[in-house]
């Protein structure tokens, strides 16, 4: 059994705060792209920063773009740059401590750092270029005297990804990671597949290839702080575990809202849409951990596990009644934040009779024992008022005696928020008495905000992931039955609306909460949509 094998599944010792993986070497595939110069080079110099990285570690980029080591390593300093200054920014607004250069770091940091970074082009579909990329591997590993661990990630477009797993296994790269020996793992981005057909032969091509245990499927949500921090909050914490449940909880909310409409990615949004888009993943992925039971440990199996199941007890959608009971919109022509945007079907790239969706709301139920009767109500969009992604438990109301009763009730109900993005936090909604002579019964807000509490803005998500990735812990990446569950709940869901006709797809202007029929949907169950921060209740 491989080193990984055995890894994936157990329980790994808990890691100290200061802990360094092995030495390893980090080739990106696609090294030219955005994923890379926005998220991945800044997330491991961050790592460097906090001497989280190995002393003796090395990223190589891979691309079809001719490039110097010295030219990859300059563009990859005006990313980090960049990165930094965004994120200083988003921490001030957020009223959490930015993380700055401090005196006593090291003035050459940078320079010891751009000597790691090296550069390979290469074509994706070439198998010279990954004999030569392993030449030239096994040659830094032996100049450093380091065994030759390897990360590879997929920085690409999907359909790269079966083709590189093939040509790193002819060249040797995708090790058996025997115990003791060298050990190779395979990072990919999502989506996933782009149809439970395509998912299970994408799993086939990567495990032709690599074994399972080497597989890390990336969700960048699982790597919030916030989402990590769902499980502690309900199974380190005795007071939430017990109403966790249907006694006590009457619906639950999962919203992803964000400002940003396709962003030039036209092509690639108008064949995807938000149900593949956002909810055969994030969303997925949010809605197992709130709904999950408590693993028998931290094992990435034990976790993995119960969330295959919260999969596996989603009462399916059959596809006539996809038709009828999603909600799918796009965004028309409005404003945000005071500037005019187009609409979807005017967005470069896509096509003017487009049915793709930027917008989906529709109801969830999990048939098992703790959640029957209780529905999930889940809404994404684009081109929304405000970035947001947040679950709220809404707990059932009191009966209607004593101070639930009278003229000018019912009490505002319970409610639970989880806030994911942005000013990660947890809110809780309960009744006081105002002070005075009457009883004036009215709702306060507890807050516990990260930024406030700990004095600085939570790790980024693809530091947490790329270091969980180099000590083997695959517990917040995604499992090929994980992928394949949740197609099989999506997939109905999106034929079924493919299906319905061939008209155009009811809009909502752009900078709106998204089209009347999402209210009424919630509304034709007594219910209203969570209200977000400075909004009034049925808003978000």
């Amino acid at each position: 059994m491989s080193a990984d094998e055995r890894k994936n599944g157990e329980k790994l010792p808990p890691r100290r705060r200061d802990a360094v993986p092995e030495p390893l070497t980090l080739v990106i595939f696609g090294a030219s792209g955005d994923l890379t110069k926005r998220k991945l080079i800044p997330a491991v110099y961050s790592l460097f920063r906090q001497g989280l990285q190995p002393e003796k570690f090395s990223v190589v980029g891979f691309a079809r773009k001719p490039q110097t080591d010295a030219g990859f390593a300059e563009a990859m300093r005006r990313s980090i740059e960049l990165f930094c200054a965004r994120r200083s920014s988003e921490a001030a607004k957020s009223g959490s401590l930015a993380r700055e250069k401090t005196a006593d770091e090291p003035k050459d940091l940078w320079a010891r750092f751009a000597a790691r970074l090296f550069y390979h082009r290469g074509e994706f579909h070439e198998p010279k270029d990954y004999q030569s990329l392993r030449e030239r591997l096994e040659g830094m590993a032996k100049k450093d005297g380091v065994p030759g661990n390897y990360i590879f990630y997929l920085a690409t477009q999907p359909d790269f990804f079966g083709p590189i797993a093939e040509r790193l296994r002819e060249a040797g790269l995708a090790r058996s990671n025997a115990q003791g020996s060298p050990w190779s793992r395979l990072i990919i981005e999502k989506p996933f597949g782009h149809d439970l057909a395509s998912a299970r032969e994408l799993n086939r091509f990567l495990q032709s290839a690599f074994a399972e245990g080497q597989v890390f499927r990336i969700d960048h949500y699982l790597g919030k702080e916030a989402v990590q921090n769902i499980l502690v909050f309900r199974f380190a914490n005795s007071i939430f575990e017990p109403i966790w449940n249907q006694k006590y909880v009457d619906h639950v909310q999962i919203t992803m809202s964000e400002e940003i409409g396709v962003e030039g990615r036209g092509p690639y949004y108008d064949g995807m849409g938000a149900l593949r888009d956002m909810i055969q993943n994030h969303m997925m992925n949010l809605l197992c951990f709130v709904a999950m039971e408590s693993p028998i440990d931290v094992s990435s199996r034990a976790v993995r596990d119960e969330k295959v199941k919260v999969l596996q007890s989603l009462r399916a959608i059959p596809r006539v009644c996809a038709a009828n009971g999603v909600v799918r919109a796009q965004y028309a022509a409005g404003t945000c934040r005071g500037k005019a945007v187009p609409g979807y079907r005017e967005e470069p790239g896509v096509a003017p009779d487009s049915r793709t969706e930027t917008f989906v709301a529709f109801k969830a139920d999990v048939d098992n024992w703790r959640w029957a009767g209780v529905p999930f109500y889940l809404r994404t969009g684009k081109r929304l008022p405000r970035r947001l992604t947040q679950i709220s438990i809404h707990f059932k109301p009191v009966p209607q005696i004593l101070f639930n009763a009278g003229p000018e009730r019912p009490l505002l109900p319970n409610v639970l928020t989880l806030r994911i993005q942005p000013d990660e936090g947890i809110f809780l909604r309960f009744q006081q008495k105002a002070p005075g002579m009457a009883m004036d019964i009215r709702p306060f807000e507890m807050q516990f905000g990260y930024g406030a509490a700990f004095g600085k803005p939570p790790p980024e998500a693809y530091e947490r992931l790329l270091l969980d990735a180099a000590f083997g812990d695959s517990t917040l990446f995604i499992r090929n039955d994980e992928v394949e569950a949740a197609w099989e709940y999506v997939e109905p869901i999106i034929e079924g609306c493919s299906g319905a006709g061939g008209g155009p797809l009811p809009s909502y202007p752009a900078g709106t909460w998204g089209p009347k029929e999402a209210e009424d949907l919630i509304r034709a169950d007594g219910r209203e949509w969570a209200a977000a921060d400075g909004e009034d209740e049925g808003r978000l």
